[in-house]
């Protein structure tokens, strides 16, 4: 069996062994980043199956090793942070990071996390490679979204949220499915993160915004025949 490949991000050199010596254990192969710079040197170099990125860290944060590397990874991210305000979330899933974990946590609960995130990216890479309808045409491999004959910029979120509503197309999803699904199990956010996410989706796709129903008092539905 093929063994993962985890770079792990954090200025602080105890939550660094503390995670190495947990998934050392649970057989990924772990390396390690003392500052954003060295993260993305790495990155540049070797490849990873995930990063675990510290937020605050010397010489550049996480923010901006996100922002750095988005262009040109795809790599899934688990951001960790001391600071639990929700816009501080919300941040960091518009750059494009797959899950956020506050501290002090536990190996066990990074663990769990890190394979809830896999589990969706293997997913992904199983599904179609391409949805067209009309004009409106969606890359699942380049994650571009074209409208009209013009390319449209998503983020990292917004497309999640697009390629889910495809896959579940003309079926009625509830905002806490959405959450599961696409911010993941176990991220505690509230509906108003949906609500605010599909808002921009529509306005990203221009047209075909109503190819997004409001099923009122229950939650969403892409359905095919709405565009104006």
């Amino acid at each position: 069996m093929t063994q993962l490949k985890i770079l792990i991000a954090d200025d602080d050199k105890r939550i660094r062994t503390m995670i190495r010596e947990y998934l050392s254990l649970e057989n990924y192969v772990v390396e390690e980043a003392q500052n954003g710079k060295e993260a993305i040197r790495l990155l540049q170099n070797e490849h990873f199956d995930l990063l675990v990125l510290d937020i605050m860290m010397p010489e550049m944060d996480g923010w901006d090793v996100c922002k750095a590397i988005r262009d040109k990874h795809n790599i899934p991210i688990i951001m960790l942070s001391a600071r639990s305000e929700e816009y501080d979330k919300l941040l960091g899933f518009e750059l494009g990071i797959d899950d956020y974990i506050t501290k002090p946590f536990s190996p066990k609960e990074l663990s769990a996390r890190m394979k809830a995130v896999l589990k969706r990216v293997k997913a992904t890479e199983r599904q179609i490679d391409r949805f067209i309808y009309n004009s409106l045409e969606v890359d699942f491999a380049s994650q571009q979204v074209v409208v009209g004959g013009k390319t449209v910029s998503l983020t990292k979120k917004e497309f999640e949220l697009l390629r889910y509503f495809i896959q579940n197309k003309n079926i009625v999803l509830t905002r806490d499915q959405l959450l599961s699904e696409v911010w993941g199990f176990d991220y505690f956010g509230d509906h108003r993160t949906v609500d605010t996410h599909i808002k921009t989706l529509r306005e990203r796709l221009g047209k075909y915004r109503s190819l997004i129903k409001t099923v009122w008092g229950t939650g969403y539905k892409f359905e095919l025949g709405g565009s104006s």
